[in-house]
């Protein structure tokens, strides 16, 4: 069957002879021997891999779309139809100053992703699946049956029709991405009465409305708090709190911070794991225990207050710390507080008779005391520190504090608002490069589609509330929006139909295997996806759909404020046409609207090519001033009638033709320009006449307002001012007893750092990457020697919630105590031993939501003991290939 076609931006000629072709060669080998892929290929080699002829084809730029945070440059040669190579960014000279936008082994290997012979080429439907349900406990292991899109459509709205009828919109669950409200299905949805919405905090943690609260951030976001990376390299020392950016945030992130360290800036780690930015950079390491920042934090406050010397060895900036905060000491309270609940008596224990002492701090912490005091005096107020934190540490339970906290180190020593000075957060693309969007990002033009229905699941209750009908509900909207974090509401709910219309949700929430019992209950379960990934396996009908390089051509990095790099926007262009029969997550949301007796002109008014030329012709860039934007592209009418869009010719700083070639646009720094940026500087020289959006105007360290935030949520409570809490499955409850030191079942913390194959969750079904990054589980020679576990040793994790398998790696650079378990891998259930062979992180934990609803990826305890079983390398594994 012909796929129909998309509207084309001058798409290369595709050779689908020759694709379907390779794709029988590369099915065949991934299926008997499990190796690598081999879709474009002239000769096949004995490990399959594309050898080029030569290179007399066309360099075109294309997507590296995915949520690592990079967005890096990314380009295809395409030679007869067929992409045989790929390269990153070569567009000018690479300079400290003004790098290239290098992409990683991942976004390298994207070709090895869109024609991979496991892509899902058809409709189909479970073979035991029918109206209603079916045998709904051979989801996740069920045979499939190929079906035309009109059978796979009808039986979607069939579905939808009956759950509408029988149970009201409501039953209806729409999960994908960060917010249901960011996926196309969510437009036909909402025009068909509405839909029960699902929410997280995701990568964010308490990041996600703490900071907002308290007055750490700037420009409306968490992630400003910091100067840019010139300033940086003007900072005596760097403290990284839980940070990787090496992992984390590709790009040029960890090329901004290697250059402070060539300015002379010394390193300090703090992280359970000597990782990979610690070793560029030579960083000291202390290594601490997952989810217990909060009680290291404050044996560092303690030890700031009972060191400073204003005379001889001046710690606290006591002018700033009186000026632009509130609720450090009694003199300084918010009004109508009680003067007792402020923070330095809280940390000297004025009150409750237990001060927050560096022995104190370490004894949870696993920092040494005098490691602790150390660091107070390296990071006083007259030397130049950047302290900085990831945001690892708050995607933990009850860590809703910790942000205000870090904030309240940085207020306490006064490195914000100066050259050289600065605290705050570093995530994804902006790490190490604070401040506003030199490029920001165009828009699409389309209306919004409100959702009538306003219920929205928090992802720590979403599977128990399918199981149980019961849910605490806290407000619509999205994540950063005030209103998600409303008074909590106990509700009934009764959910039939999950619409899994994008993401990787299943796989990536938390409590897995409740995920999967959920699945298993409802009367209907569809999935938009591109591979077989968990929330394709344990659904009913499945429907194909196209990637980026198969879609008409987009931007990604720029912004309105910040989620990518500041100086620059990548265009990437359509690469292939849609392979197979997979179809645009557009095109199936405009045909369920027709099925659904919904005027598709009302779910896109437009199409995708209307909307790629608005996005382009709003891109905007700041002027040489450094204040004031104008037009990115020059637009011609010949450009306008190519693309047969309705549009008006514009002026601009580049031509689209050459833009759309180069594939990226950076604007070029250099020192003593106008792009620098001084997180809090204006705030800082004058307080009264800058306030931040705060009830008092200025940083709260005791902030009654976020309390009632919290606490009103329902989940569990906290204080005005950051105090120490247990945290749930945190390393105090690795004890049976925690005073006489007794341990408990679950000895073990695991933590689910971000790995180099795959981000989050994509990419982990490429062979390229399987055989580079094996996906062990690390553990320190300390606990492999009390559990007899060597290097290469299969060993089994248990927690609570599940199990999983995997190799062990034994290793120094891992804190005793400590299992990290790479985040993202895809979940393989064994269904006799109900053990997931894949090393999926997400098993472990469970659905415990707390304070503010953020997901406690970091917070898992669990044993770890020797397997007799082997383990099959997932290299070696089959590729999930249907048909």
């Amino acid at each position: 069957m012909e796929n129909s076609r998309t509207d084309s931006l001058n798409t290369p000629k595709f050779d689908r002879r020759s694709f379907l072709k390779s794709a029988i060669v590369a099915a065949t080998a991934a299926s008997t021997i499990g190796v690598d892929n081999a879709l474009s290929m002239d000769k096949v080699s004995d490990k399959n891999k594309a050898i080029p002829k030569k290179d007399n084809g066309k360099w075109i730029s294309a997507a590296c779309w995915h949520n690592c945070g990079g967005r890096c440059v990314n380009k295809v040669l395409v030679e007869d139809g067929v992409v045989v190579r790929q390269k990153t960014d070569d567009t000018h000279e690479d300079s400290p100053d003004y790098p290239q936008q290098r992409g990683c082994l991942r976004g390298r290997s994207q070709r090895k992703q869109v024609f991979s012979a496991d892509r899902l080429k058809y409709p189909m439907k479970r073979k035991n699946w029918s109206p209603g349900g079916g045998k709904k406990e051979l989801r996740g292991n069920d045979e499939w049956v190929r079906i035309s899109w009109d059978e796979a459509l009808d039986y979607v709205v069939g579905e939808l029709k009956n759950a509408k009828e029988k149970y009201g919109n409501r039953s209806i669950l729409l999960s994908g991405g960060w917010n249901s409200a960011i996926v196309e299905m969510s437009r036909t949805l909402g025009l068909f009465g509405g839909y029960t919405e699902y929410w997280n905090t995701n990568s964010f943690g308490t990041w996600a409305m703490t900071p907002a609260t308290v007055g750490f951030l700037q420009l409306g976001v968490w992630d400003q708090t910091i100067n840019d990376r010139f300033d940086m390299r003007n900072c005596d020392t760097i403290v990284m709190l839980s940070m990787n950016p090496a992992r984390s945030a590709m790009g040029s992130a960890s090329w901004h911070y290697l250059q402070a360290k060539k300015a002379g800036a010394k390193f300090i780690s703090i992280d359970p794991i000597y990782n990979d930015i610690a070793s560029l950079l030579d960083a000291k390491w202390l290594p601490i225990r997952p989810s217990t920042d909060t009680a290291f934090l404050l044996g560092l406050a303690h030890s700031l207050i009972v060191l400073d010397d204003p005379k001889d060895r001046p710690l606290i900036d006591w002018d700033f710390l009186n000026s632009c905060s509130v609720g450090f000491d009694s003199e300084h309270m918010p009004e109508g507080e009680d003067i007792k609940n402020n923070f330095k008596d809280y940390v000297l224990g004025t009150y409750d008779k237990e001060p927050k002492t560096a022995e104190w701090a370490s004894e949870i912490c696993g920092i040494e005391a005098n490691e602790i005091r150390q660091l107070a005096l390296e990071i006083g107020k007259n030397k130049k520190v950047a302290f900085l934190c990831g945001m690892a540490s708050a995607r933990t339970k009850n860590a809703d504090n910790l942000p205000q906290l870090i904030m309240t180190i940085g207020a306490m020593t006064g490195h914000m608002g100066k050259s050289g000075h600065m605290t705050g957060s570093t995530m994804h693309a902006t790490s190490g490069n604070g401040g506003y969007a030199l490029v920001k990002a165009g828009n699409d033009g389309l209306p919004e589609i409100p959702n009538p229905v306003d219920d929205t699941i928090n992802a720590n209750e979403i599977w128990n509330a399918v199981l149980t009908g019961k849910y605490n509900f806290t407000g619509s909207g999205s994540f950063v929006s005030p209103k998600q974090y409303s008074k909590g509401e106990k509700r009934d709910i009764d959910i039939h139909v999950i619409y899994n219309a994008a993401g990787a949700n299943l796989q990536t929430s938390d409590g897995a295997s409740k995920g999967i019992e959920a699945h298993r209950k409802v009367d209907f379960v569809v999935a938009h996806a591109q591979f077989l990934t968990a929330n394709a396996k344990y659904a009913d009908i499945v429907l194909p759909v196209t990637t980026e390089w198969e879609k008409v051509g987009g931007f990604s990095g720029g912004a309105l404020i910040h989620s990518g790099n500041r100086e620059m926007i990548i265009h990437y262009s359509q690469i292939t046409q849609p392979l197979f029969e997979a179809k645009s997550d557009q095109w199936i949301a405009i045909e369920l609207a027709k099925r659904l007796g919904i005027d598709p002109k009302e779910v896109y008014p437009f199409g995708e090519t209307q909307q790629y030329f608005n996005k382009l012709s709003t891109i905007e860039v700041i002027k040489e001033d450094g204040k004031t934007y104008e037009k990115l592209v020059k637009i011609t009418q010949q450009d306008i009638d190519e693309l047969g869009v309705t549009g008006e010719p514009q002026d601009g700083r580049i031509g689209y033709k050459e833009f759309k070639e180069r594939g990226v646009y950076q604007v070029k720094r250099y020192q003593g320009d106008n792009y620098g940026y001084i997180a809090y500087e204006n705030f800082r020289k004058d307080p009264k006449a800058n306030p931040l959006n705060t009830q008092t105007g200025k940083l709260e360290i005791c902030s009654p307002a976020l309390a009632k935030k919290v606490n009103q949520m329902g989940y569990s409570q906290i204080s005005p001012i950051p105090k120490y809490i247990e945290v749930t499955d945190g390393y105090t409850a690795t004890f049976k007893d925690w005073k006489k030191k007794v341990k408990g079942e679950f000895k073990y913390q695991v933590i689910s750092p971000h790995y180099l194959r795959r981000s989050h969750s994509v990419f982990d079904n490429v062979k390229w990457l399987q055989e580079a990054w094996r996906n062990p589980a690390f553990i320190s020679r300390k606990d492999a020697e009390e559990n007899d576990i060597k290097s290469g040793d299969a060993v089994l994790i248990t927690s609570a919630y599940g199990k999983t398998l995997r190799n062990a790696v034994v290793t120094e650079r891992i804190m005793p105590g400590v299992i990290a378990l790479p985040h993202g891998s895809w979940i393989d259930i064994d269904e006799k031993t109900g053990i997931d062979m894949g090393g999926a992180d997400n098993i472990l934990s469970g659905q415990t939501p707390t304070g503010q609803g953020a997901s406690g990826f970091n917070s898992i305890i669990a044993k770890i003991e020797k397997y007799s079983r082997n383990l099959i390398p997932d290299v070696e594994k089959p590729a999930r290939i249907v048909f």
